[in-house]
């Protein structure tokens, strides 16, 4: 973990303007240090300024103090020792303030002119200074020494503070922009991480709902019929009657519970409670969902010829709804063709789904099934007419769990189709689809 900007600043405390402690005590040591070389030499300039010694001590000790905010107010440090120069005192104050101004934020210019003021200040003085020097007969050079020694002198005093501060400047720049581009990177891959679950768990929701979608069409159907052919028996056995009712007791009793748990089963995957699943993070949801979406294949016929239900199905579906009692008749406009396999297979579980519905719910009731072939699309419309007797509706008392519109529109949907259900005006219901051809 990376920490930049404030963060960065207040993982480390210290007094004042200072961001650490360790900082404060560095540049009190160097003011220290300032302070006792600019008193030293406050001896010498107060006995050529003619003025007491002490005088010139507490003024050399002032001056070399200012050293202590050279963080803060560099310009300020630099601009003390450019002025006091002229007295040959701050020598260190000097090149000190010249690295600190060298390594700071402030634009090039500044620098520049700070730095060129320096350099001019030193050079004067030292020229000054040799000259005298020579004069009183301490040192016996040329006279070429008097530049050469002025001109060394303030290079060396100005130049490698600058140089220094410039590079070290330009590395702690360097080094927060590696921190802040890294820290930018830790979010972003954040980020990344949060929408990649975001997306893992939008794909875990898609395949509860695909899981809930192909069970409900594998089992749905068959068991409704089961239950629709119990409760026939149940009201035509004659032979042993009383064990026949039973009998089938015992299978319309054992076809509601499987609905029953079927949709409780359901409900869970569509709610997104996916506790079970994660416990059982060794099969894969894709690979039940790939299962579920054989087995809905499979279970078209009894035979399991054929990798998936067709269009051409759709007579012996009506034949066994026809078997359980169902009046159904089938009109086919257009000239029948085959299509992908997935738009037959939705077309067929369309019609399969609307069929169940019309067990459950209106049993008995006459029931039209319309397939339209058109030039780019197929149409199906399944419509029952209203059941003759109110009773016969529950009569079977099968339990609906409100999925299978739901299931038809996401396929018809998923298709690019339009799905549109709802009861008629006869007080029946009508489920239409349109499913494009390519």
């Amino acid at each position: 973990m990376t920490t930049t900007g404030e963060d960065h600043a207040a993982a480390r405390g210290g007094p004042w303007w200072w961001t650490r402690w360790r900082s404060a005590v560095l540049d009190a040591g160097l003011a220290a240090g300032s302070a006792a070389e600019c008193g030293a030499e406050g001896v010498r300039f107060a006995r050529d300024a003619g003025i007491p010694a002490a005088v010139g001590v507490v003024f050399g000790v002032l001056a070399g103090s200012t050293l202590i905010v050279r963080r803060k107010w560099p310009i300020a440090v630099v601009l003390v020792s450019i002025a006091i120069t002229p007295a040959q005192m701050g020598y260190v104050m000097g090149i000190v303030g010249l690295y600190t101004l060298a390594a700071s934020e402030l634009p090039r210019r500044i620098i520049g002119a700070l730095a060129g003021m320096s350099f001019l200040g030193m050079l004067i003085v030292m020229f000054v200074r040799v000259r005298q020097d020579m004069q009183h007969g301490t040192w016996e050079l040329g006279d070429w020494f008097l530049p050469f020694a002025s001109i060394t002198t303030a290079v060396g005093m100005t130049a490698p503070p600058v140089l220094l501060g410039m590079y070290v400047g330009a590395r702690r720049r360097l080094m927060e922009s590696l921190r802040e581009r890294a820290d930018s990177l830790e979010r972003e891959l954040q980020l990344l991480a949060e929408r990649a679950e975001e997306r893992a768990e939008w794909a875990r929701g898609e395949e509860r709902t695909r899981i809930a979608r192909e069970m409900h069409d594998v089992v749905a159907h068959r068991v409704s019929l089961m239950v629709v052919h119990a409760a026939a028996l149940q009201a035509v056995a004659r032979k042993d009657p009383e064990k026949a009712v039973k009998n089938a007791a015992l299978v319309g009793d054992m076809g509601r519970q499987a609905l029953t748990e079927l949709r409780e089963m359901l409900g869970v995957l569509r709610s997104g409670d996916g506790r079970g699943v994660r416990e059982r993070a060794a099969v894969p949801l894709v690979a039940v969902a790939a299962a579920a979406a054989a087995a809905a294949s499979r279970a078209v016929d009894d035979e399991g010829v054929g990798e998936g239900p067709c269009l051409s199905d759709v007579d012996e579906l009506l034949g066994q709804s026809a078997a359980a009692g169902m009046a159904v008749d089938l009109s086919v406009e257009g000239e029948t063709r085959s299509y992908a396999a997935e738009i037959e297979q939705t077309a067929y579980r369309v019609v399969q789904e609307a069929l169940t519905n019309v067990h459950k719910h209106a049993a008995g009731a006459k029931t039209h099934v319309r397939l339209a072939h058109r030039v780019s699309e197929i149409a199906m419309q399944v419509e029952n007419e209203p059941p003759p007797e109110l009773a016969s509706a529950s009569a079977a008392r099968l339990p609906s769990g409100g999925n299978g519109l739901v299931g038809m529109r996401e396929r018809v949907l998923a298709l690019g189709g339009v799905f549109v259900s709802g009861p008629t005006d006869a007080g029946g219901f009508r489920v239409s689809a349109v499913i494009p051809a390519v």
